[in-house]
């Protein structure tokens, strides 16, 4: 079977890889390398296989985190926060703050700090007490989250940092702190220890890896090392990259699978990573046979499995010929309840079922300058815009642990790319 992979934006395929025949009939191809001896490479086949075991897990809920700020002097609304609570009101919605970014002071005016810094978000002030670092200080006890691309990422305390600036949106400033308790932290282990590649057809890379199991050279261990990118196979034998997804690790053992046919089950040691949440499964079966042939699948998922749907419909697109300006799309907005439900129905307003067009804001804007399916200027007829009105609004946005990207922002987006918006 010749399948081709996606390229690495999900575009058009880059090159095709021929799969030995494989009895249980491939779901996954895996691209990417073992032993990194070499420069390393992202597109070397390393096995197909049925299915992949620790990739899609359903994690629980992130806990929020506790901080101190040591020896604060805060300033600003921060300091008017403070001082407008009564001690009864800490802990509470009243003592919502916000974000606030902490970073090493600027050697001077105009200049970058040493250490661009960390950012916490949703962050709720717990209480404070009178600190015994510096006259007059206060300690200041916060919950909220670090900002992290995954929750099992180290956070590194800065070097040569004697005191750190405090920031708040838009860079006002929140005062200065002596030090951070509860953001700075190693690696967490994996989340999910072990990820099994089932009925798993193993390349030469790979293989190579498996010999190497059982020995206990640095150099063994080196060679079993892998990282690879992973690729769903659709039904007519198309590869499209996984966005996300990955299994890196240690290769431990290869045993005979229960799919037969000479098929391994392959054991990998996972690195710390989070896994893509089980809905993804149920995403990818609406695209297995094509792109889905009816709108608005995506509107019963949550908010969460939105975004996956989105990162699956980003894989799935390849560069087509812009349609030509003065196009008029109709947006059915009857689901654009959150901002993820908008990257959904306007992806699907401009490239039909399953179609993509902007994944976050930055995403969005690019896709208004051309290549993604629509030239600019054109006319966008946005239906049931009510729903949109009533749920895209100003505030803070939790899932996001950022501003909440408002409808306005939106038709502001627009306006910027002389899009004409109707608005029913």
């Amino acid at each position: 079977m010749t399948t081709s992979a996606g390229s690495k934006d999900g575009r058009a395929p880059q090159q095709e890889y021929r799969i030995r025949e494989h009895p249980a009939g491939p779901r996954w191809l895996l691209l990417g390398d073992v032993g990194f001896d070499r420069v390393y490479e992202d597109d070397v086949p390393l096995a197909a296989c049925a299915e992949i075991e620790g990739l899609f897990v359903d994690l629980p809920q992130r806990p929020r985190e506790r901080f101190t700020l040591v020896g604060c002097a805060p300033d600003g609304a921060f300091a008017d926060l403070l001082n407008r609570l009564p001690a009864a009101a800490l802990g509470t919605e009243q003592a919502w703050l916000g974000d606030v970014a902490i970073s090493a002071p600027a050697p001077s005016q105009g200049m970058s700090p040493s250490w661009s810094g960390e950012c916490l978000g949703d962050v709720l002030v717990l209480g404070q007490r009178p600190s015994r670092v510096g006259l007059g200080s206060v300690d200041i006890d916060l919950d909220g989250f670090v900002h992290v691309y995954d929750r099992t990422d180290a956070v590194v305390r800065p070097g040569n940092v004697a005191h750190f600036v405090l920031l708040g949106g838009d860079e006002t400033p929140y005062g200065t702190c002596r030090d951070v308790s509860g953001v700075f932290r190693e690696q967490a282990p994996p989340l999910v220890p072990r990820v099994r590649l089932l009925g798993c057809r193993p390349e030469a890379p790979l293989l190579a890896a498996l010999d190497a199991v059982g020995q206990s050279t640095k150099a063994s261990l080196r060679r079993r090392r892998i990282r690879a990118e992973v690729h769903t196979i659709a039904a007519d034998g198309s590869a499209h990259r996984m966005i996300d997804a990955v299994v890196a690790g240690t290769v431990e053992s290869g045993e005979p699978s229960r799919f037969g046919g000479e098929l391994l089950d392959v054991t990998v040691d996972s690195d710390p990573q989070e896994p893509l949440p089980t809905g993804v499964l149920d995403i990818l079966t609406h695209w297995h046979h094509g792109p889905p042939a009816q709108r608005n699948i995506w509107s019963g998922y949550g908010r969460e499995l939105r975004y996956q749907w989105v990162m699956v419909a980003a894989a799935h697109h390849s560069v087509a010929q812009d349609r030509s300006a003065g196009t008029t799309y109709d947006l059915d907005g009857r689901y654009v309840t959150d901002i993820e439900g908008f990257y959904c129905a306007v992806g699907e307003a401009i490239n039909g079922p399953g179609g993509y067009f902007g994944c976050n804001l930055d995403a969005f804007d690019d896709c208004l300058r051309g290549r993604f399916g629509a030239s600019t200027p054109f006319r966008l007829v946005w239906h049931d815009s009510t729903v949109a009105r009533d749920h895209l609004v100003a505030g803070y946005d939790r899932r996001r642990l950022a501003p909440a990207a408002t409808m306005e922002c939106l038709l502001g987006i627009f306006a910027e790319h002389d899009v004409e918006i109707d608005l029913r």
